[in-house]
């Protein structure tokens, strides 16, 4: 499975997924996919860093490019209230949103 449509999935069905990114293992809830100066991008919620939960949650943006063994998981997740669908950013540029 391709790394567009792994996420596409784990979007859709709520899952999240594991990465290395910047050489840092990660367990993320990716909210959206979108394009930003034609490169693709996720946004999502940062869930644990080496194994641990990060000091502030907070919606961050990830070059899919640097997202390095991706795998989809089994742990499901929530909308979190970070996330805003409608913010100027994905205007025209998101390809995939989670959805309630």
């Amino acid at each position: 499975m391709s790394t567009n449509q792994l996420l596409l999935e784990a979007i859709a069905l709520k899952k999240c997924v594991t990465a290395v990114y910047n050489g840092v293992a990660m367990k993320l809830a990716p909210h959206v996919l979108y394009t930003k100066n034609n490169a693709l991008f996720i946004d999502a919620i940062t869930l644990e860093k080496h194994g641990e939960p990060p000091r502030e949650r907070k919606l961050g943006a990830f070059h899919l490019q640097g997202l390095n063994d991706l795998q989809i998981t089994d742990s499901h997740f929530e909308i979190d209230e970070l996330f805003e669908p409608e913010a100027e950013k994905y205007e025209g540029a998101a390809l995939f949103k989670i959805s309630a």
